[in-house]
């Protein structure tokens, strides 16, 4: 089996289903390190009422529990959506090593901001199945509206 970034990917989209099925809005979150998934989460927010339990910070928490220490530079986190700004700050004071989204977004997304909102040694890598995250976020907002 290969361990890319497409494999990968495809684990935060099982998230990001899991997300849908409980009526969150569908993002899911992994973090890797060393090739080995360390932590697997999505939205939250509907669940714990809790405007900051996105899965990107929901990852964060569960890996640094992992890892034992607050600092995920030697860690990839593959999130199906953009992150927001708020979970880019956090991941900046985490120290992420390497962020792959799948789905941009316009409007929330931190890529909005002009300014690099990551750590500076964080690589950045966007569009990775776009179409397939894309399509569960559409799909969840037509049952919405």
């Amino acid at each position: 089996m290969i361990f890319d970034d497409v494999y990968f990917m495809k684990q935060a989209i099982a998230e990001a289903r899991k997300a849908a099925d409980k009526g969150e809005v569908p993002v899911g979150a992994i973090v890797v390190c060393k090739n080995r998934i360390i932590a697997r989460t999505y939205n939250l927010t509907e669940t714990l009422t809790d405007v900051t339990a996105h899965a990107e910070v929901q990852a964060i928490t569960a890996a640094a529990s992992f890892i034992g220490g607050k600092y995920l530079n030697d860690c990839t986190m593959f999130v199906t959506l953009e992150p927001c700004v708020m979970c880019a700050g956090a991941l900046k004071w985490a120290q992420l090593g390497r962020l792959v989204y799948g789905a941009s977004d316009k409007n929330k997304g931190f890529t909005a901001i002009k300014e690099n909102l990551l750590h500076p040694k964080t690589v950045v890598i966007s569009s990775v199945l776009e179409d397939d995250c894309s399509e569960i976020l559409t799909a969840f907002f037509k049952t919405k509206r």
